[in-house]
């Protein structure tokens, strides 16, 4: 059997979703909240684990114009990095600013990075992506986000 990049990669996600799954199931259960934390992430590894053998088994024709895609531009490298960068800043201050200012900061901050000039729909939709899911995560399914220095 020859081993092609989307075996390859395929075989990659499917180690990334067995150790997640793994992870996942070591959360600890909270017996007083309708929605345990754990759902979620088991639902997210489960998906990534059937999603990655049915890749596994997918036709791979390895053409010239395939392989001429997978290079990828100075430019793009350096804004997935870039990208990364703020994920990790994210990450850091999430629970000291909480959950609405550094997600609002994150998406507008990503848009500009990739390219999206209009300042006007990127901080709207920064501000309502990061409101609902902070209301629907926080008041309806009773799992606590970080408010950080919010009062709420």
């Amino acid at each position: 059997m020859k081993v092609t990049v989307n075996k390859g990669i395929s075989i990659v996600l499917i180690l990334v979703a067995i150790t997640y799954l793994i992870m996942s199931f070591l959360l600890p259960e909270y017996p007083f909240v309708p929605v345990d934390a754990d759902l979620i992430p088991k639902i997210l590894g489960f998906c990534l684990l059937i999603l990655s053998v049915c890749f596994f088994f997918s036709k791979d024709l390895d053409t010239e114009e395939q392989k001429a895609k997978r290079v990828i531009p100075r430019k793009e490298v350096l804004m997935l990095l870039a990208i990364m960068g703020l994920i990790l800043i994210y990450i850091t201050f999430l629970e000291v600013a909480g959950f609405i200012i550094m997600t609002t900061a994150f998406i507008i901050v990503c848009s500009r990075v990739l390219g999206y000039k209009k300042w006007v729909p990127n901080i709207l939709t920064a501000i309502v992506f990061s409101g609902s899911a902070y209301s629907l995560f926080n008041y309806a399914l009773s799992i606590r986000l970080p408010a950080g220095i919010l009062p709420f």
